[in-house]
């Protein structure tokens, strides 16, 4: 045989040499969840060795993970239900939960890029991420919300804010007020092609965050996020959002959507963002705990494959885990 591929196969260094993808921390974003409760810490079942904590701890477990080389981390702040209403009011609130949250991580660690959620379900007393009128979702009247939302948070100190509503129109309309706020070098990260998925539930529990169906409130998110089974669609909102003033594009969720991923990835020339999320996380470590996989080379895995997709940005909780791993072994963990 004169070619045989397996040469380049032969060794650690040889396979380190000719890799066609890497992850790196820097590459990394870690999901962390923010509650009441200075010095508090509330496990999260579902997502083993995640949980609400308060500011203090927040900023430790940002701080592990930037020490790490985890470059930035995305907050959701988990709002109680005395503090929601129709409208999200508290979202605004300059001494509201998130917006402390953002001053104590910018204080502490002033290189860490902090990324802000621009949606409002945390604040809404339906759990939807738009303003629900009449038993519907209603779009346009949602946009000064977010807008405004999104201007609090910069205000606060956030490096990066992210619509992650899928309401038409919102990134204009966040672009248009940060600018208008003298803002305008903070960064929109959108949620552009964020699906109706099944693989959210672990996170909507954590905040406490799912619709409230009613005969008044719709019961599922269905027409506002996107139909898995549409890719077409998925490009339609990469225009759109490039149009309108996006910095990043995210494809929400990540392994079930690879071929979104690189789709989105030929597409654009912005840097594309994918969000290995809770379900697909919490089903890592669910079948590592009952001995079914190894989680650390299942969770490199599963983010060498979004990277080898095209993903310049992987939101993940398993940041920490995966930066830990990254610095024992940085040509190989497979």
């Amino acid at each position: 045989m004169l070619v045989r591929p397996r040469r380049n196969r032969a060794s650690s260094g040889l396979r380190a040499l000719v890799r066609e993808s890497s992850v790196s921390a820097s590459h990394l974003v870690l999901p962390l969840f923010v509650q009441e409760g200075d010095d508090s810490e509330t496990p999260i079942p579902s997502m083993p060795g995640h949980a609400r904590l308060g500011i203090k701890r927040l900023v430790a477990r940002a701080r592990e993970a930037h020490g790490l080389g985890v470059a930035a981390v995305a907050l959701f702040p988990a709002i109680s239900d005395a503090k929601k209403d129709p409208r999200a009011a508290e979202s605004v609130n300059p001494d509201g939960l998130l917006q402390r949250a953002v001053r104590a991580l910018k204080q502490a660690l002033p290189t860490l890029v902090v990324i802000t959620d621009v949606a409002m379900d945390p604040y809404s007393s339906h759990g939807h991420d738009g303003l629900v009128d009449g038993g519907r979702v209603v779009n346009d009247a949602t946009l000064p919300i977010l807008a405004a939302m999104a201007v609090a948070q910069a205000r606060a100190g956030a490096d990066v804010v992210a619509p992650s509503d899928m309401m038409d129109g919102r990134v204009r309309a966040v672009r248009e007020a940060l600018d208008t706020a003298g803002f305008t070098e903070v960064a929109i990260c959108s949620y552009c092609v964020k699906y109706a998925s099944a693989f959210y539930g672990p996170f909507r529990a954590a905040l406490d965050s799912a619709p409230r169906a009613s005969a008044e409130i719709p019961a599922d998110k269905l027409t506002y996020q996107m139909d898995p089974a549409n890719v077409r669609e998925a490009l339609r909102e990469v225009a759109l959002d490039e149009q309108e003033g996006a910095d990043w594009l995210m494809v929400k969720p990540g392994l079930p959507y690879l071929d979104v991923v690189s789709a989105v990835r030929a597409a654009t020339a912005l840097p594309v963002a994918a969000y290995h999320v809770s379900g697909e996380y919490a089903m890592l470590k669910a079948a590592a705990e009952r001995g079914w996989l190894d989680f650390d080379r299942c969770l490199m895995e599963s983010l060498l494959s979004l990277r080898r997709a095209g993903a310049d940005i992987i939101f993940t909780y398993g940041a920490i885990e995966a930066a830990k791993m990254i610095a024992k072994r940085p040509t190989s963990f497979l």
